[in-house]
Parts: structure tokens; sequence; C-alpha cells
């Protein structure tokens, strides 16, 4: 194959592959009438936090990033609750069995029906590196799915969740749409 480059005044030079001809015209989609670009409006992002087991942090999450707390329940769907699931769990052993059973439910199909899985969210059990082991099974999670990991915040440790989350968060409070970016 042979390739060919182009300098237009569109912008820097490319390399396009197989016959090159004439500078086509983009499309050009017409308007509604009136004017006005007919564009569809968009709302909030909905999601539920599902905790893998008690004292994941859903409520926390919850409060600081917005969504619905599910707690260790799943969302309902047809009861107007968001389908789309973010699932949490402790960094802790307990917390990652429990994360990966969680996994083995949705990739079972045992899942209720309605709902997609998004990411999952670790929270920090402690301050500091997770030990060995312990980064090994986030690894293994995250081969998986999206996992995104809140470190150890002490303020919230003590119920203070009125300052803006750390910057470690910032992809979490991207993908949900927070407010209060870091």
């Amino acid at each position: 194959m042979q390739g060919s480059m182009r300098q237009g005044a569109e912008g820097p030079e490319i390399w396009l592959r197989g016959p090159v001809t004439d500078a086509v015209e983009p499309t050009r989609w017409p308007e509604p009438a009136g004017g006005e670009p007919d564009h569809a409006a968009v709302g909030p992002r909905r999601f539920a936090w599902v905790a893998t087991h008690g004292g994941a942090g859903t409520t926390t999450l919850a409060a600081v990033f917005g969504g619905h707390d599910a707690g260790r329940n799943w969302p309902r769907p047809d009861q107007g609750e968001p389908g789309s699931v973010l699932l949490v769990g402790r960094t802790h052993a307990a917390g990652l069995d429990a994360v990966s059973h969680t996994l083995d439910t949705f990739r079972r199909g045992e899942a209720p029906p309605g709902l997609d899985l998004d990411a999952v969210v670790l929270v920090a059990d402690a301050p500091g590196r997770l030990p060995r082991p312990l980064a090994q099974r986030v690894k293994e999670i995250d081969s998986m799915i999206d996992v995104y990991q809140v470190p150890w915040i002490p303020a919230w440790r003590i119920g203070d969740l009125t300052s803006a989350p750390p910057r470690e968060t910032a992809a979490l409070a991207r993908l949900t749409g927070a407010a209060r970016l870091p």
C-alpha cells in the first residue's frame, strides 16, 4: 500500500491510505425550523452505589459524589431507581472477597435484570499502601472491570464530608458527574 501526504487549510500534514481524491465537503445536515439546532436534553448521570459488604462506604460516597445509595440491596429500575451500578467494597481481604463474589454474580447472569455494572469502587480500609497480596487482588479485579480507588480520608472517618474530595478521586468524580471536582 502506498501512503500519500496532503497539506490542507484544515490542519497539519496527515498520511492517507489508498487513493487521494479532491477535498470533500462535509455533509451539512438541515437544521430544524426556527434555526436552532435540535439538541437532546441530557440529564444528570443516574447510578446506584451498591455495597458488597457492610461498612463498604456507599452512604459516604453517595453524600460526596451524589447518586443513589442502595446499601446492600440491588437497585430496582422498575421502581425508578437507577440501573447503572457502581459496586463498592473496602480494600481489606474480606472486602475484596465480597467484591469478587458480587462480580461472579454478574458474570453468571444472576444479577437482577435491568442492571448494568459500570465499575468497582474500592475504598481504602487504612492509610498507606496496600500490602502486596491485597494489591495483587486489586490488580486481578482491575483486569475484569474498571476499578476506581478512594484513598483513606481521615476527615470522612469522623463524618466531615464538607471539603472537596482529594485529587486521587478526580476520575471517580468525572465518572459520577460530581459537582465538586477535586
